[in-house]
């Protein structure tokens, strides 16, 4: 501790009078005491004052600017010295030593700025601010091909401190993308691929890079998807999966890198990682299986890169997909029904699938969940089901395998993502299949459940799913006995509501089914059409100049149909319909310059 003090006294007093062997004592004598206890030592420099010495020590000419970096790299491993760093006017000569050829100099000077940089606002605005980012993105590009281990060293403590530098800082990292930092250190990983800790460093600057929207596009120029795969290929260590995994996921976002990768065979190898790990219980394991099928689900989001593994549903990937969902890990139960709703994105895919006995399989995992189930196993089979009835040729087909009967097992429950899918596979299995909306529309515990589910006005996406359920129901039974049901269950305020919705189709749809309404059961629905004012909402929808033309069209339909209630007909003539009607026999629109002409006639007639 008395050589500390002495060796900091004689550096407060060395720049005027030293010579450079006292002063390499001194400073031997700091690094010292630093490897014993960083800390402490860190704390008596500070107050010693002597950091503010250390800026006219780092000079090239001097022999001791080495040992002065290294102090401050050491120091500067602590946080409370960032700052000091910095404030000492540290900064500036320390990226002036970059521009050296000494490699010893270079090397502590790279982790002096990385270290001060590491967590710190104001170290990392002081390099941006001394240009320091530039300078050691030259000196990657130009020792990126050298392999011998001084060049190794100093990549290493280079990509380090960008990576500080960098770190959850969106304009820094802009700046680094900018400067083309990327294609260089893919390069950089190809070369040195031996290397174990320049590809560590490599990877996490990947991963602070992979983030930013701008930096995918960079990456999809260059052959980083073979060099990942290639590397992946090679790990054996779960931290060394775990860090690539972390690379890849973000990269994968982008669909070209997606189809990139799996050219580069990165599915063959998440198939095999769930293969081994699927029956493990260790917690790496579990980790693996679970970031690998995430993964696998990930890159079927991209068209190409789905469509290539789909094979026409020959590949071999699709099958072993298929696979995963009779499985007892609800994790592979989920990716597969994740992939099957990924799979299920086109009609030609959907078709096959049906025909080829997916339904089955997809039902039997509903039947798996239905009592205390997993809700995201159950959401996902249901996000598949739905894809997979969008086609038409697939609706009867899935209904006539029992596909509503088993979906209907899941209306009790609670979770809004549930009852949003299970509302939407319905609504796209009915659509234009008369006979299925009838059956459905006659099950009173449904249409009790769509209307309460009509007031959630917690969950939007559930009662405005809800809302077009009840509607659909109507247009595609074209039922008397529907209709009964819905007034019964008190569901006619919803759908007048539902005509004053945001969206054009929305409102469309309820139009439509009060114009059906209105045609089959008017009497039996005529008190609840009063009570929701479902007159004046017509009123206000043609007088106002921003509804869309069928918005219009069907309000007029759906006019001349309520004049059949007395009730609604005397609404109708306190209301002076016929000045709104008039106005829109010049219509820029054809249909609804002659619905007007119809309608005022009708309103004539009546009045």
């Amino acid at each position: 501790a008395d050589n500390l003090s002495d060796a900091l006294k004689k550096l407060k007093i060395t720049t005027t009078d030293s010579t450079a062997d006292s002063l390499e004592g001194c400073l031997d004598c700091l690094l010292q005491a630093l490897a014993q206890n960083n800390t402490e030592t860190s704390e008596k420099i500070q107050k010693s004052g002597v950091l503010q010495v250390f800026a006219s020590l780092l000079t090239p000419q001097s022999s001791c600017t080495a040992k002065v970096a290294n102090i401050i790299a050491e120091v500067a491993r602590n946080e409370f010295m960032r700052n000091p760093c910095v404030d000492a006017g540290l900064i500036p000569p320390l990226v002036q030593l970059l521009n050296c050829k000494d490699q010893e100099v270079l090397l502590q000077t790279g982790r002096a700025l990385g270290n001060i940089c590491y967590d710190s606002h104001e170290g990392r605005n002081a390099v941006d601010h001394a240009g320091g980012a530039h300078i050691v993105v030259d000196h990657i590009r130009s020792l990126c091909s050298k392999t011998d281990p001084a060049s190794e060293k100093l990549l290493t403590v280079f990509c380090g401190m960008l990576m500080n530098y960098s770190n959850e800082n969106d304009t820094l990292q802009s700046q680094l993308i900018n400067m083309g930092v990327i294609p260089t250190l893919v390069k950089l990983l190809g070369i040195h691929c031996q290397n174990a800790a320049l590809t560590e460093m490599c990877l996490v600057a990947f991963g602070n890079l992979a983030e930013l929207e701008s930096s995918k596009e960079q990456f999809a120029y260059t052959n980083i998807a073979e060099e990942l795969v290639k590397l992946f290929k090679k790990q054996i260590e779960h931290d060394k999966k775990e860090m690539i995994f972390e690379v890849l996921a973000p990269l994968a976002e982008n669909d070209v890198i997606k189809l990139q990768l799996v050219e580069a065979g990165l599915v063959e190898c998440l198939l095999e990682i769930v293969q081994k790990t699927v029956d493990s219980d260790k917690e790496d394991d579990i980790a693996e299986l679970k970031t690998a099928s995430d993964l696998m689900v990930l890159l079927l989001l991209g068209d190409e890169s789905m469509q290539k593994l789909f094979e026409g549903g020959k590949g071999s990937v699709f099958q072993r997909v298929l696979s995963w969902i009779p499985s007892n890990s609800h994790q592979l139960q989920l990716a597969g029904a994740l992939a099957i709703a990924n799979f299920a994105r086109n009609d030609g895919n959907c078709i096959h699938m049906v025909d080829n006995g997916i339904v089955q399989k997809l039902m039997d995992l509903l039947d798996r969940h239905v009592e205390d189930g997993n809700v995201t196993v159950q959401h996902a089979a249901l996000s598949a089901l739905r894809n997979l009835a969008i086609p038409v040729v697939n609706k009867a087909k899935m209904l006539s395998a029992g596909v509503a009967e088993a979906v209907l097992k899941f209306l009790r429950s609670e979770m809004p993502p549930v009852q949003f899918k299970l509302l939407g596979t319905l609504r796209m299995l009915i659509d234009a299949q008369a006979e299925a909306a009838e059956q459905l529309g006659k099950n009173v515990k449904l249409v009790e459940r769509l209307v309460e589910w009509c007031e959630a006005k917690d969950h939007a996406g559930v009662m405005g799913e809800s809302n077009r359920l009840l509607s659909a129901l109507i247009r595609h039974s074209k039922s008397k006995d529907v209709i009964r049901t819905i007034v019964q269950s008190g569901g006619i305020k919803h759908l007048v509501t539902m005509a004053t919705s945001e969206h054009v189709i929305m409102q469309n749809e309820a139009l439509v089914a009060l114009a059906l309404i209105a045609a089959l059961e008017l009497v039996t629905a005529e008190k609840d059409l009063e009570n929701a004012q479902l007159v004046q909402i017509l009123h206000r929808l043609l007088s106002d100049d921003r509804s869309a033309p069928e918005i219009k069209y069907n309000s007029m339909v759906l006019i001349c149909a309520l004049i059949g209630s007395e009730p609604l007909q005397r609404e109708v003539q306190s209301m002076a319909f016929l000045e709104v009607v008039s106005k829109l026999r010049s219509h820029e629109n054809k249909t609804v310059a002659q619905q007007a002409s119809l309608t005022e006639q009708r309103l004539a007639v009546e009045s």
